[in-house]
């Protein structure tokens, strides 16, 4: 009897030598991983750890991160600058916490406080606003002036003009009392010329201390003849006891003693970012019990003047828009500030003679909470929409997020360093996952669970508050305990009809630690332990796995030391399309 020979089950060899990182897609890209822990791309085309981390210190109740010369801390109600402790008497309610901080120059802004901190002058310090009040009862007198508050000689006021005026003889004219004006003898024309910009000196104890020149001030409080000057002002010239702003009196001096209240005030904004010298907010809500859906400026290079109208190229400025929705978030970016909402982007074209433009493009925005997740890398803007991680360039933004697949992040916090966008993010499930973006190569990597409030990155190295330990993490350095690190694979098998069984894994890595192999046959709840080695530097390891035919599997390798894997050989053998 002669039997038929028959032949053996052709084999093949899978050979990875390129890992392409983080790739949750329900069909992973060869060489992809379906999840990753403490992974990064800095040794790519290979397979590495992420960089043992530092901790720079513990923080109590921190509230904001900003890197300039050096690191800005917000520390409860201080500011800790370069390791200096400054006192600034900062809000630690929730709701005006975390702190957005800005820098302008040598300034350090801090909002909502609405403070300032020169970083050059650690005691140039104080709030954006002042206010002075003159209690009733106390004398305010006012006068008319030139604009250096010099009072006008000889100055008359009546319906008649006086005979016989000297050149330079100064006339009230109060031939239309509701409108009087003052007037100016010229020797040579023979006529009464109407002076173009009046002005009124406001006289009362400590009423100009804390302003400053150019001031935009509202006065509010003055009652007859002096309720004129309710409302808006440029301050021209001040004193502690007096200030000058535009204006006429029906009379040459008046008096006042009903009160009267001096403010600088700053807008409430939603978010707010630095640009051209300027600082930049937004607002939606309600003010006042009045709708606003808004953008501001300071006036340039003014940061505590929001009210200063001028008719100057370096006024304040504000505009009001029509895109529904609240704003998500502000940046700077080529040159044009940013504001954002959920479906649309305000960009702000400005203009050297104040004639800003802003332009609404319709486009995914910022993911409402997400404020934090905007960053540069290289010349590209990057930041979490409700849709996933974008790209902005100048022109319409672009998702870049396809590898982190159908999950769903909320609460995303960023910061760039190189090349690289770090994000911490909320999953849908509750968890937290920071997550690394390389732009130049473009792929994810997972490292760990880190809750990060706020990233800045200073000497070239990216540092993160971590929200849970209260400490400030610097991402190079070597105080860090030791981690352990893992990946899992993607479903393998899809391309396949026949079942097949695994016969060995070559594994060329190097390390000093334990290197651990799992597979998950079928999707089935258990993973099968596939043995392990310990590393002795570069070398290849050959693991032998006892034959189970499978439909598909999942391959982990998990490890306790910092590890290198320049590639994985996996020796499949195929079987029929009859799994038993």
């Amino acid at each position: 009897m002669r039997l038929t020979r028959c032949k053996a089950a052709p084999a093949r060899r899978d050979f990875t030598d390129a890992f392409l990182g983080y790739d949750r897609r329900a069909k992973t890209a060869p060489g992809a991983w379906y999840d990753m822990t403490n992974m990064t791309a800095d040794r790519y085309p290979a397979l590495a750890t992420r960089r043992p981390r530092r901790t720079v210190r513990t923080l109590t109740a921190p509230a904001g991160l900003l890197a300039k010369d050096a690191l800005a801390v917000v520390e409860g109600e201080n500011v800790v600058y370069n390791g200096y402790t400054v006192a600034m008497g900062l809000s630690t309610a929730a709701e005006s916490c975390p702190k957005q901080l800005i820098s302008m120059g040598a300034y350090l802004l801090i909002w909502p406080d609405k403070k300032y901190l020169n970083t050059q002058d650690l005691g140039d310090k104080g709030s954006l606003e002042n206010t002075v009040t003159v209690a009733a009862g106390t004398a305010v007198s006012a006068a008319l002036c030139h604009a250096d508050g010099t009072p006008y000689t000889g100055c008359t006021a009546s319906a008649q003009p006086p005979a016989d005026p000297s050149g330079g003889a100064v006339w009230l004219d109060l031939t239309d009392s509701s409108a009087p004006e003052l007037k100016e003898w010229s020797a040579d024309s023979g006529l009464w010329i109407a002076v173009p910009t009046t002005y009124v000196k406001l006289s009362a104890p400590n009423v100009g201390k804390g302003f400053s020149l150019y001031d935009g001030v509202i006065v509010s409080g003055l009652t007859g003849d002096l309720e004129r000057f309710n409302g808006a002002h440029a301050v021209y010239a001040l004193g502690d006891g007096y200030i000058v702003i535009p204006g006429i009196l029906p009379s040459v001096t008046a008096t006042h003693t009903g009160g009267m209240t001096v403010r600088r005030t700053v807008p409430d904004m939603d978010y707010v970012t630095e640009c051209g010298n300027r600082i930049w907010g937004c607002k939606y809500g309600l003010v006042d019990g009045r709708p606003v859906n808004g953008i501001y400026a300071s006036a340039l290079g003014d940061f505590k003047n929001w009210n200063r109208f001028m008719g100057l190229s370096t006024d304040s400025y504000a505009a009001s828009r029509g895109s529904d929705g609240v704003f998500t978030g502000a940046f700077t970016h080529l040159g044009h500030p940013l504001f954002f909402k959920e479906s649309c982007i305000e960009k702000v074209y400005p203009d050297e003679g104040g004639a800003h433009r802003i332009v609404t493009v319709e486009g995914r925005g910022v993911q409402r909470g997400c404020w934090r997740s905007l960053a540069v890398v290289g010349e590209t803007l990057y930041y979490k929409s409700r849709s996933g991680v974008c790209a902005y360039t100048g022109s319409l933004p672009a998702d870049v997020s396809a590898a982190l697949g159908d999950d769903v992040y909320d609460d995303a916090r960023a910061g760039s360093v190189g090349a690289l966008y770090a994000v911490s993010m909320r999953r849908a499930d509750g968890t937290w996952h920071l997550f690394t973006y390389d732009a130049q190569r473009r792929l994810w990597h997972r490292q760990d669970g880190t809750k990060a409030m706020m990233f800045a990155c200073v000497d070239g190295s990216l540092h993160w508050i971590d929200e849970n330990s209260g400490a400030l993490i610097c991402a190079d350095g070597d105080n860090e305990n030791p981690f352990t690190w893992s990946v899992t694979s993607g479903v393998m098998g899809y391309d396949l009809a026949e079942n097949e069984y695994v016969s060995r894994f070559v594994i060329r890595c190097d390390t000093e630690g334990t290197v651990a192999l799992a597979v998950r046959y079928d999707e089935e709840a258990a993973w099968v332990d596939k043995g392990s080695f310990t590393g002795r530097g570069l070398g290849s390891i050959v693991l032998p796995v006892a034959p189970r035919r499978c439909d598909h599997l999942r391959l982990r390798l998990s490890g306790d030391a910092p590890c290198r894997i320049y590639s994985i050989a996996r020796y499949v053998e195929r079987g029929s399309d009859v799994f038993r």
